[in-house]
């Protein structure tokens, strides 16, 4: 104890620099955990926290039972691995073609450009979409009358969605993964590039040989990163999206709106609290068991 206390004398000034972030992962992260025990109870708002009636895993079961978990969870887990690989891959390759352009003012004009969308909100994302595929005045359907073609109600269809919510989350993260993937890129020494080119390497060569492999560690840490959140869908997107449109909830519904609509709208708390605790286990056991996997195989490419 003596030593604790020391270090705290030794070094009071660091010690008070993290106290703030002390305080608000207390605040914020840890104090909340109290209400993962709604997620056990029938919960009324007369009882409140701890007079709301026990029901044990009830909860959970007929989460299980009903096949709404199972389709919130394949939902979730399917949209971010699209987000996560195709936003990746792309990433890296809008990278690769801007670092090997010559034009140093064309190539920050084009960096900048690609970076506005992230500064977007997603209520307005949610209005240009809106804008875009409304049956009566959408610029899509609009088009298609002016062709002669039947119009398409989008609202009304599950399939398009699939498409247009994987397309605009890419489209909004593009320039912020290229920026990242940039800043590796310009970390190769030239030297690598200078000897290439020596022994006559052309720009094709060099990518798929040098900058590619070169990538290879900044690519793994940012999967892995990006898979820690597997279960925890893009709630902004979704909502501003697709909204409480029932008809669309088959391709369109994930837990981060299921929890939403339980909570704030059917006032579910118990229910909502289960898929919400269902989700944070899962994905604590799902970035638990890919470290472990990317340690056995490539240790240095492991997290902890």
């Amino acid at each position: 104890m003596s030593g604790l206390f020391k270090e705290l004398s030794k070094n009071k000034v660091l010690f008070f620099m993290i106290l703030p972030a002390l305080l608000f992962f207390i605040t914020f992260s840890y104090i909340p955990m109290i209400g993962v025990y709604y997620a056990f109870t029938n919960y009324s708002f007369d009882g409140g926290l701890f007079g709301s009636p026990f029901v044990g895993m009830q909860n959970f079961k007929f989460l299980f039972e009903s096949g709404v978990l199972l389709k919130l969870t394949k939902n979730t887990v399917l949209y971010n691995l699209a987000f996560i690989f195709l936003g990746n891959i792309l990433q890296l390759i809008c990278a690769v073609f801007l670092s090997e352009m010559i034009g140093k003012w064309f190539r920050k004009t084009t960096q900048s450009i690609m970076f506005l969308p992230f500064f977007i909100s997603f209520v307005l994302v949610g209005a240009f979409v809106y804008n875009l595929f409304n049956f009566e005045t959408g610029a899509v359907n609009a088009l298609m009358r002016q062709l002669g073609l039947e119009p398409y109600d989008f609202y009304m269809n599950t399939t398009p969605w699939i498409y247009i919510i994987i397309f605009f989350n890419i489209w909004k993260g593009l320039g912020y993964g290229t920026v990242i993937y940039l800043a590796a890129i310009m970390g190769i020494s030239d030297e690598y590039h200078e000897a290439a080119k020596i022994d006559g390497a052309n720009i094709f060569k060099r990518i798929r040989y040098i900058t590619i492999p070169m990538l290879k560690p900044t690519f793994i840490l940012l999967i892995l990163l990006a898979l820690g959140g597997i279960l925890k869908g893009q709630f902004d997107l979704f909502w501003q999206v697709v909204g409480n449109n029932g008809m669309l909830y088959e391709t369109t519904d994930i837990i981060d709106t299921y929890v939403y609509r339980s909570l704030a709208i059917n006032f579910d708390i118990g229910m909502g609290t289960a898929a919400g605790l269902y989700q944070s286990f899962f994905g604590f056991v799902l970035v638990i068991s890919v470290n472990w996997i990317v340690r056995k195989v490539q240790k240095d490419y492991a997290l902890f």
